[in-house]
């Protein structure tokens, strides 16, 4: 994936969509955050994991219709922190179907002052 970015505009930050810490421990790894870093190693682009963390432990959005979606991960992320100087900031995420995850997590940034949010996915359904 990072080896066939091409950029445009470097961003301030790469953010990984977080998993709840359940999915985590049940996972043993986040897949987005995975990326995240390769895509940070291959451009220099500083990596944060800490900066959002999911609060509600959604169900799998497979499966779900895209208003199902839409419920399941609504108020799902809070933003913890925000770099002063970040105004762009990249969202990772491994597979985006409807967009509802990003969405959401998106406007929570944009709600606590990012001024620019762009959506990097290694699949789209």
């Amino acid at each position: 994936m990072a080896q066939h970015l091409t950029i445009e505009s470097y961003p301030d930050v790469l953010i990984p969509v977080p998993l709840h810490p359940k999915r985590l421990r049940y996972r043993g790894y986040n897949q987005s955050l995975e990326l995240a870093k390769c895509i940070s190693k291959q451009t220099g682009i500083p990596l944060n994991h800490t900066a959002s963390q999911r609060i509600k432990n959604t169900r799998p959005q497979v499966g779900l219709s895209a208003a199902e979606r839409e419920t399941n991960i609504k108020q799902a992320f809070r933003v913890k922190w925000i770099k002063p100087n970040w105004q762009y900031i990249i969202l990772i995420d491994d597979v985006m179907t409807t967009g509802g995850t990003v969405a959401e997590l998106t406007n929570e940034f944009i709600n606590r002052g990012i001024q620019r949010v762009d959506v990097w996915c290694c699949a789209r359904r």
